[in-house]
């Protein structure tokens, strides 16, 4: 499938070490706002709305993790960078491990955020797609965001929680249903031992879709990687916890 020209918005220096990050299925570029508010200082900080996500173009699917992939590699060859950090939550942690493991030569550093390398069974994201471009985003919400937040966190803040809520309802539905069709397919794992960029994988002690076994298997099979698990976080523990990701980050990324 030929690259989509994903929307993004760039925060930063211009001579600052250049990061692109990479969002959760059913996100916007919104959900790195805690990161540009802690890291742009230091860094040149590229934020991407996916495939059929925000305000980039929606394809048909199904989508394959290839053409995500294909879709940050076409980014920096549009913004003219031969190499960047890259750094990517839930689906785009799995977009960003493609990427380093097929494109090394275009990548610095690593960052894994809640991720995996794949996540069966295939039919519950087939039936979540199914049920995208039945039902609607909107049908799909609750339950999603339910899974992003400690119950603490959404108790106290109401009012982010409910706008990423909206973000997921705003999502377009063939969008959300082709990046789905691409977990139900994905499996990463023979791809992991390729991945030669210096690796930080963050996990959440309350996550119930990526808990830190997932973390765990990933650094087992990429050398020169390191796993730090954030406690108090749920899925978004770039959101739940930004100090702590941030200090990680910026330790990663700066090579602190």
């Amino acid at each position: 499938m030929t690259a989509v020209a994903l929307h993004h918005e760039i925060d930063g220096p211009d001579e600052a070490p250049p990061v692109l990050l990479l969002g959760s299925l059913g996100s916007t570029l919104a959900m790195w706002e805690p990161q540009v508010e802690g890291l742009a200082g230091d860094l040149r900080l590229i934020r991407a709305d996916l495939r059929g996500h925000g305000a980039s173009p929606t394809p048909p699917g199904p989508y394959a993790i290839e053409d995500l992939g294909g879709d940050a590699v076409a980014l920096l060859d549009r913004l003219e960078l031969e190499r960047a950090h890259l750094v990517g939550l839930s689906l785009g942690g799995m977009i960003a491990q493609w990427v380093a493991a097929h494109h090394p030569e275009r990548v610095d550093r690593l960052a894994l955020l809640a991720t995996s390398t794949r996540l069966p069974p295939p039919q519950q994201w087939h039936d979540r797609a199914a049920t995208a471009r039945s039902e609607g985003t909107q049908a799909l919400a609750d339950a999603v965001v339910s899974r992003w937040f400690t119950a603490g966190f959404a108790d106290q803040h109401p009012a982010r929680v409910e706008r990423l809520r909206r973000a997921i309802a705003d999502t377009d539905d063939e969008g959300y249903a082709g990046c789905c069709e691409a977990i139900a397919a994905l499996d990463l794992t023979a791809d992991l031992a390729r991945i030669t960029a210096s690796t930080l994988v963050l996990a959440a002690a309350d996550d119930p879709a990526t808990p830190p076994p997932h973390g765990e298997a990933i650094v087992e099979a990429i050398a020169d990687a390191r796993l730090t698990v954030v406690d108090d976080a749920a899925h978004l523990l770039n959101m739940e916890q930004a100090q702590a990701v941030n200090d990680a980050l910026r330790g990663h990324l700066l090579g602190r």
